[in-house]
C-alpha cells in the first residue's frame, strides 16, 4: 500500500470532495436535481411487499433496481453529466467503482455524448466489468481494492486532464441520488420510516436531505454490512475514518471511507444506523426472490436483512419503505447467497451418520431420510477414516428440509436410530448467528 499512498500525495486532490471544507447538499439541489435528470431516468415502482404480514409492519419495496443499468446510481451520474461545463464535456470524465457506478457513468454517459473512463477494482464482478465495456466506456482493471482503484483513477484524471467524478460523495452524484426520496415520499405520502443502504454515504445523504426537508417526522435509518461499517465508525469518531474491507455479499457497499460530504449531510439528519449480519443479507436475497420474485444484490439487500434479522421492532405496525438499490449480481454469487440463505433458515442440512458397510446399510439410512420427506441433494461415503468396527462407512449427506421442525423431526430419527452421528452447527434464532453450543457438534 506504501506506494500508492506515495502516489496519492502526488495527486491533485478532489475539489468537490474536499475534507477540509466538506459540502452539504440542499433540498434545492435534490429538486432540481429531479427536474434536471427525469427525462432520462426511471421512476420505478414502489410496492408493498408479500411479507408485511410475516413481519408485522407495512413493508414498500422501492425497486430501484429497476433502472436501466440496475441500480439507482444512474440518477447521481445523469445529474453530474449534465452539469459539467462544456470544456468538461469535451474532454471527458473518469472515476473508479466496484460496478454500480461505472455502469451508470458509462451508459449516461454514452448518451450524454461524453468521453468516459473508468478504474475498477480485480475484485469487481465480471458481469459489471463487460457491461461497462459493452456502454462504450475505457475500462481499466487496477487495484485489489476500491483505495487502490480511486488513486489510479484520481492520478489518471491529473495525468490526462479528465474530470475525476467521485460516484458517493461529489454532492451533484448526492443530490441525484436523493430523488430517490421525493419518489418515495410521492408514492407511500404516509411513509414512516426508510431503510437506505450505506456504503459511501452518497444515497443516505440525499435520501435525508429530502424526506427530512417535506417530512421531518420521517425516520431514516441507514444499513451497512457488518463487514464494512464505515458509518458506524465515523459516527463513533465524528469524522469519517477508513476501515478494513473484508470480503462481503454487499459489494457494492465495501467503501473503506464514507464521504466527507455524505458524513456532514447525514450526521444530523439519520436516525438509526444500522448493521447486518452477512447471513441474515443472504437470507433477504433468497426471501425477495422467493416472495417477490425480485433479484436484489447484497448491498440492495440490507433493508430487507435488517426487518427479517428483527433490528427494527419499534416499526411494528408502521409504513417501512426498504429502497432496493441494485440488482447487478453475478450469477455465481447469486447462486452462493442462495445456499448460503437456505442453510441460514435451516432449510439446507449437512450431517454424518456411521451406518452398517453390508448390502442395505445405505439403503435403509436413504429411506429413513425419505419416510419423514427430507430430501437427499448429496451423499458421500467415508471408509478409510472411520474408527472402530470396520464393517462400518461413515456417510455424509447434505439434505433439504421445510425449515427448523423438519430439521428437528430428521434430528430425532437420526439420533434415535444410529449410534454416531454429527449435525452441522446450527442456526441461532435468538442470537442470528451460528451457535456455537449445538448439543450436536460432538459425535455420539
Amino acid at each position: 500500500m506504501e506506494q500508492y499512498a506515495n502516489r496519492h500525495s502526488t495527486v491533485e486532490f478532489d475539489p468537490m470532495c474536499d475534507k477540509e471544507n466538506p459540502q452539504k447538499i440542499s433540498f434545492e439541489d435534490v429538486s432540481a436535481a429531479t427536474f434536471r435528470i427525469q427525462s432520462g431516468i426511471t421512476k420505478t415502482p414502489c410496492v408493498k411487499s408479500h411479507m408485511s404480514s410475516k413481519y408485522g409492519m407495512d413493508i414498500y419495496l422501492k425497486n430501484d433496481f429497476l433502472q436501466h443499468t440496475g441500480s439507482f446510481k444512474e440518477r447521481g451520474a445523469r445529474n453530474a453529466l449534465l452539469l459539467l461545463s462544456p470544456e468538461n464535456k469535451a474532454s471527458g470524465v473518469i472515476s473508479a467503482s466496484l460496478g454500480n457506478h461505472s455502469q451508470a457513468l458509462s451508459y449516461h454517459a454514452n448518451q450524454l455524448k461524453i468521453p468516459v473512463s473508468v478504474v475498477m477494482p480485480n475484485v469487481a464482478p465480471i458481469m459489471k466489468i463487460e457491461n461497462c465495456r459493452s456502454y462504450g466506456a475505457n475500462v481499466i482493471i487496477h487495484g485489489h481494492d476500491m483505495k487502490e482503484a480511486k488513486y489510479h483513477a484520481m492520478a489518471l484524471a491529473k495525468e490526462k486532464g479528465l474530470t475525476y467524478i467521485n460516484g458517493y460523495d461529489h454532492p451533484h452524484i448526492m443530490a441525484g441520488q436523493g430523488t430517490v426520496g421525493l419518489e418515495i415520499l410521492e408514492q407511500v405520502p404516509d411513509v414512516n420510516a426508510v431503510l437506505v443502504p450505506v456504503g459511501g454515504g452518497g444515497l443516505l445523504a440525499g435520501v435525508a436531505t429530502a424526506i427530512k426537508h417535506l417530512q421531518p417526522h420521517v425516520l431514516i435509518y441507514g444499513v451497512e454490512t457488518e463487514k464494512c461499517p464505515s458509518m458506524e465508525m465515523a459516527m463513533q469518531h465524528e469524522e469519517p475514518v477508513s476501515v478494513d474491507i473484508r470480503s462481503t455479499l454487499a459489494d457494492g457497499l465495501a467503501v473503506p471511507t464514507v464521504g466527507y460530504n455524505a458524513f456532514r449531510t447525514v450526521k444530523s439528519l439519520i436516525d438509526k444506523l444500522i448493521t447486518v449480519n452477512e447471513d441474515w443479507i443472504a437470507r433477504a436475497i433468497l426471501r425477495l426472490v422467493e416472495q417477490e420474485k425480485y433479484v436484489v444484490e447484497g448491498g440492495g439487500a440490507v433493508g430487507v436483512a435488517a426487518i427479517m434479522a428483527g433490528l427494527v421492532p419499534e416499526l411494528a405496525g408502521k409504513k417501512v419503505v426498504c429502497i432496493l438499490s441494485g440488482g447487478n449480481i453475478d450469477t455465481t454469487i447469486l447462486g452462493r447467497c442462495l445456499e448460503r440463505g437456505l442453510a441460514a433458515e435451516q432449510r439446507l442440512v449437512k450431517f454424518k451418520v456411521t451406518v452398517s458397510d453390508r448390502p442395505g446399510g445405505i439403503a435403509e439410512l436413504c429411506k429413513l431420510i425419505a419416510s419423514i420427506g427430507v430430501s437427499i441433494k448429496d451423499i458421500m461415503q467415508e471408509r478409510a477414516w472411520v474408527f472402530g468396527d470396520i464393517f462400518s462407512v461413515r456417510v455424509k449427506v447434505v439434505c433439504e428440509t421445510r425449515g427448523p421442525e423438519h430439521l428437528e423431526q430428521l434430528r430425532n430419527i437420526i439420533t434415535s436410530t444410529y449410534k454416531e452421528w454429527y449435525f452441522a452447527r446450527e442456526w441461532d434464532e435468538n442470537e442470528r448467528r451460528p451457535s456455537t453450543n449445538s448439543i450436536d457438534d460432538v459425535s455420539h
